[in-house]
């Protein structure tokens, strides 16, 4: 038990010796604890202010007011809630196909990997976009009324929202299928994969017991640089308005709503500049962790 636990402690510690990292760490922990308690220490910003429109950060609204007077360090933390959950939630989806399509193929080998594999590559020549927008004009009504018809009245808002995880998750697995499909075909050749299968084991054993534990690391890494692309991806969307619908909101939507009020007559520059130091700081934290993590969990590095 202490030597299967002495390679976790010691990529800990490589983590935490790497001072990026660990202040992307910092980082991405304070963004997530200031998204899931800031809205609800604030319960009085949430509601419009008539007449108090576009006012300038201040001690009373630190990132000042929108349009229609709502306090925009709260629209920001409420926008962190829904572009952290669809980046999570797509980057998990995106995970779990892409481990999974990649293990068999790259453990099927012959016909059948070169059969997965060109499906992947037709799936690359296709535009992100069209496909995400085909499944929200397909799905979104239908899962609206999913909802309705299940007792969740209130979940139909966020029929969008589900979409969207779903869709982003279902198009970013594929660089992952070809990454865990390249180290499967390297690490199903080795001694240990032989010595499993002239023990009797079955083919999913082999994958599930030998060939999975040692793709953790890349797995890990890979995931920490997905949630980024999967933000972007989903803020782009909301900018054109493809994306999250307003009164929602998420750092897309935001950045949206400030880029219609930057004129050269009156600039408030608080509506677009504080959605985007908050989005850039996030993914700026993930990466940097990301590349913590692929060191730290690199075999290269054990002495």
């Amino acid at each position: 038990m202490v030597e299967s636990e002495k390679p976790a402690r010691e990529a800990w510690k490589r983590l935490r010796r790497d001072k990026a990292a660990t202040f992307g760490l910092v980082v991405l922990l304070l963004v997530i604890f200031s998204a899931v308690a800031g809205p609800m220490l604030m319960p009085g910003h949430s509601a419009a202010l008539t007449g108090n429109q576009f006012a300038e950060p201040s001690g009373r609204h630190p990132f000042g007011t929108d349009l229609f007077g709502r306090d925009v360090l709260y629209r920001v933390l409420e926008g962190a809630r829904i572009s952290l959950v669809v980046g999570f939630s797509g980057a998990c989806i995106s995970l779990f196909v892409g481990v999974a399509y990649g293990l068999v193929a790259g453990y099927s080998g012959g016909k059948r990997d070169a059969l997965m594999m060109r499906g992947v590559e037709i799936l690359y020549s296709i535009p992100r976009l069209i496909i995400i927008l085909i499944f929200i004009n397909a799905f979104d009504s239908t899962v609206a009324k999913w909802f309705q018809s299940a007792g969740f009245p209130g979940m139909v808002g966020y029929s969008r929202i589900v979409i969207l995880v779903f869709s982003l998750g279902l198009i970013e697995w594929l660089t992952m299928a070809r990454i865990v499909r390249g180290q499967v075909l390297a690490l199903k050749s080795l001694q240990f994969v032989d010595a499993a299968r002239s023990l009797g084991q079955t083919h999913a054993k082999i994958i599930l017991r030998h060939l999975l534990p040692n793709l953790a690391g890349i797995i890990v890494v890979y995931l920490t640089l997905t949630i980024p692309a999967v933000i972007l991806d989903e803020s782009f969307l909301s900018f054109l308005g493809l994306g999250i619908q307003p009164p929602q909101a998420s750092w897309g939507v935001l950045l949206s709503d400030g880029a219609q009020v930057i004129n050269p007559v009156r600039s408030y520059w608080w509506l677009l500049a504080f959605p985007a130091a908050a989005m850039s700081i996030t993914l700026l934290s993930l990466n940097f962790l990301g590349d913590g993590l692929r060191d730290a969990l690199d075999p290269r590095e054990r002495r």
